[in-house]
Parts: C-alpha cells; sequence; structure tokens
C-alpha cells in the first residue's frame, strides 16, 4: 500500500503485514522476570523524549496515519450498543476515509479498512454478518470485562460464546488481585486456561495497568501472560481511571523485546484507553518503531483500541489534501 500526493518525491511504503505464527507460550518461568527492576524516573525520560526526537510532516504524516487506520480496533463498548449501532460501526470499519480523500490520497485501488471492530460477546453475530467477505476479524472482550470478577468457570464459559458466535480475537481480563497479591502462579494457571478456551482465535491479555500500581508489575504481568500463550498484551480495559500511558507502554514493548530474546516468539501490543486523537496514534507509532522495529508497525502485532481517534484522523488527512480543518462533526464515527 501507498500513499501519493502530487508530489512524486512523497511516496511512502506502508505494508499491512503478514499473518504470523501463534504464541505456544512456554512453562511458568519465574526466573525471568522476578528480580526485574524498572527506573520510574528513566522510563518517564524517555517516554518523554520519544515524540520530540523526530517530526512526521506532510505525505510522510499523512503515510503514517493511513497506516494507524489499519491498526484500529474500532471499538463500542456501552451499555446501550444495539445491533443497528455495530452495523454503522462495521460500515465505518469497512470504508474508515471518504471516497474522496482516498482518491486525493492516491489510495483508490486500495483495500483500506480498520484491524478489526471490537464488541461485547452478545453483540459478535451482529457484527460477523455485518462484515462477512470483508476480512475484517471481529474481537469480542470476555472474562467479565471490565473487572473479571467473575468465578472463572463463568469467565471461561464466555470466552467460549463469543467463539461460537465467530469471534476471531478474545480480549480477556486479568485477575489484577494476583498481580497486586503477587500470586503469579496463580496468574499464569488462570491466563492458561483462558488460552485454551480460545482455541483458534487469537487473545490479548488486558493487563488493566491503571490497576497495578508500579511498572515492576506491569513488566512482570507482562510476561507471565506471554508465557500462559497470549498472543498481544493489551494496556487497559478504557475504564480504569488511568489507561494507556506512553511509560506504561515503554514497559510492556521492552518485555515484549525480551520476550523475544528468550523464545524466539514475537507477541502483539494494543494500546487502548484514552487514545482519542491523530497524535496519539503518531505517538504510539513512534514507540514502536523505536522500540521494536518496523515488524511492530503492523497490524497483525499492533493494535491501537479507539473508536473517536478514527475521525480525528480523518480530519487530518483532509486537512492534509485541502489545505484546511473541517468541523469534527463533519467526520462522524458511523
Amino acid at each position: 500500500m501507498t500513499v501519493q500526493t502530487s508530489s512524486p518525491p512523497y511516496l511512502v511504503e506502508i505494508p499491512r503485514g503478514e499473518a504470523h505464527a501463534r504464541n505456544p507460550g512456554t512453562g511458568f518461568q519465574p526466573d525471568w522476570f522476578k528480580d526485574i527492576s524498572v527506573n520510574l524516573s528513566a522510563s518517564e525520560r524517555r517516554a518523554a523524549t520519544l515524540t520530540t526526537r523526530r517530526s512526521v510532516k506532510k505525505a510522510h504524516q499523512a503515510a503514517w496515519l493511513v497506516k494507524a487506520i489499519t491498526c484500529i480496533d474500532l471499538t463500542t463498548l456501552s451499555g446501550d450498543d444495539t445491533a443497528g449501532r455495530v452495523r454503522r460501526l462495521c460500515a465505518k470499519a469497512r470504508k474508515p476515509i471518504r471516497d474522496d480523500l482516498v482518491e486525493a490520497l492516491g489510495l483508490a485501488g486500495e483495500n483500506i479498512t480498520t484491524g478489526a471492530v471490537c464488541v461485547y460477546p452478545t453483540m459478535v453475530g451482529h457484527a460477523v454478518k455485518a462484515l462477512e467477505g470483508s476480512g475484517i476479524p471481529v474481537a469480542s472482550v470476555a472474562t467479565g470485562f471490565p473487572a473479571g470478577l467473575t468465578p472463572l468457570p463463568q469467565r471461561l464459559a464466555e470466552i467460549r460464546y463469543a467463539v461460537d458466535q465467530g469471534a476471531a480475537e478474545i480480549d480477556i481480563v486479568i485477575t489484577r488481585e494476583h498481580v497486586l497479591t503477587q500470586n503469579w502462579q496463580a496468574l499464569y494457571d488462570e491466563v492458561r486456561q483462558m488460552r485454551e478456551a480460545c482455541g483458534d482465535a487469537h487473545m490479548k491479555a488486558i493487563l488493566a495497568t491503571g490497576d497495578l500500581k508500579t511498572l515492576r508489575n506491569v513488566y512482570r504481568a507482562s510476561m507471565v501472560a506471554m508465557q500462559a500463550g497470549s498472543d498481544f498484551i493489551k494496556t487497559s480495559t478504557g475504564k480504569e481511571d488511568v489507561n494507556a500511558t506512553l511509560p506504561v507502554s515503554l514497559t510492556m514493548v521492552r518485555a515484549l523485546r525480551d520476550y523475544l530474546d528468550l523464545t524466539g516468539e514475537r507477541v502483539g501490543f494494543k494500546p487502548a484507553g484514552g487514545l482519542k486523537s491523530a497524535k496519539d496514534a503518531m505517538s504510539w507509532q513512534i514507540l514502536m518503531k523505536e522500540e521494536l522495529g518496523l515488524p511492530w508497525l503492523q497490524p497483525n502485532l499492533f493494535r491501537i483500541g479507539a473508536s473517536s481517534m478514527l475521525g480525528d484522523i480523518e480530519r487530518q488527512l483532509e486537512h492534509h489534501v485541502t489545505g484546511r480543518y473541517s468541523a469534527s462533526f463533519q467526520h462522524p464515527l458511523a
């Protein structure tokens, strides 16, 4: 896929990536994380410099923003969700950018879609039907989202229900108590059972990092979730007081890098909660590029949990094409 403007020098390649093997996990390996330490002030300094060390402008910025669209898990997780709302969301996932903007960007021949649509289990069937033939996977939250405090048998049954309805990806939530009490074996055993319940569906483990108190806990929980077979690790449910932040995300991607060194397995990353703007999309893509390289800028290894972000990205792309900013209501989510 390319983004092409009227200036020929600005032709930026943005490949979509290929499917990769599932993370099989490992046995429980506490030696990989028990003595880890994370320097909070150093992490904050590193995170603060990520977005100031480089400037991405004009056609290059447009290419990065189109790339971000292909990595968005377009999400609705509201108590008043309806089949109609889900269908409208899926229509936006199929066509996330207006036709005139696609044409102006030189992308008329490309099939630009979001990375997935994420809904509650009871909405999965509606989403699967609405996305039929598009190739866009349906992701479902499960396991008592967002608190994850229902009994384990019920959480496992909820995973199986979502998979039976057609979900190709399952976003599970961990029991935060296991992290706060340092009961790593219990956390491993729980996530491993959830991985087995997912079957062929990819599993994203939501750590709810705002509840974990320390970056050391974030690193340890990330490593245990990967050992238990998580295909992605995800920052937040979006329901905590503090959701995705760059220092927390930096800690998690360093854990991804360490896991790759130890096992040879690539695990994906999904920031979610509080990411709303095109600027946020750029910041997290820069993090992935700086820390993990180009393979982690593809939707098979990087997703952004968001909804309103897409409207702002489309608005920025319109500014790139026309030189003018439109009102935000000109770019509705669905």
